[in-house]
């Protein structure tokens, strides 16, 4: 009877322990906070801040323009995160990637749809249905200032073509081609945006 009890006995203790452990490790881990996977929301701030001040108040046409600066920050964050989440989906499956970087996208997938539904309720408390319609005007806002960027950066790039190939006419060629194609996809981009607004 002595034989049977040590073993059981000392069973008993290892599994215990490792519950405890387990227990306590888990309670930790909840309560640890991640580090943000976005930096500060300045636009949020912007916006709170003018909405806050009291003397003078902010004009109605400034606090709108603020609402919609916010959106499209919102919506930078939203293409990201459509972005990255498939690819750290795949890295944490393979073991590339800690569990916490996982967790912070998360979080901040799930602070994004919050701020989201605070930009729509803010929008509709300027004018009954803009929160309907504020996402759409930011999106096409980012893509206006992306396609300004890439115009703007022509000249960088083209001199870069020309010291790479040494030649002006090629690159002249190539240059123009790469805006054609640039504003076929952004008329493209409008007419689908179009029809679904029909």
């Amino acid at each position: 009877m002595a034989s049977l009890l040590v073993p059981i006995v000392y069973v008993l203790v290892v599994f215990g322990g490792l519950f405890v452990f387990s227990h306590f490790y888990r309670k930790h881990s909840s309560t640890r906070a991640y580090e943000p996977y976005f930096p500060s929301h300045l636009e949020r701030s912007t916006y709170v801040t003018l909405l806050q001040k009291t003397n003078p108040p902010a004009s109605e046409a400034l606090l709108k323009s603020a609402l919609l600066r916010r959106a499209m920050e919102d919506v930078q964050r939203v293409l990201r995160i459509r972005e990255d989440k498939p690819a750290l989906q795949n890295l944490l499956q393979k073991g590339s990637i800690s569990d916490d970087l996982w967790n912070s996208l998360l979080s901040a997938e799930k602070e994004l749809e919050a701020e989201i539904m605070e930009v729509v309720a803010e929008a509709n408390s300027f004018v009954e249905g803009w929160g309907q319609v504020i996402f759409q005007s930011a999106n096409e806002m980012v893509a206006n200032e992306k396609m300004r960027a890439t115009y703007e950066h022509t000249p960088d790039f083209r001199a870069e073509l020309e010291v790479k190939y040494g030649t002006k006419a090629k690159v002249a060629n190539e240059l123009k081609q790469a805006i054609a194609k640039m504003a076929e996809s952004s008329e493209a981009d409008t007419k689908n945006k179009t029809k679904k607004r029909r």
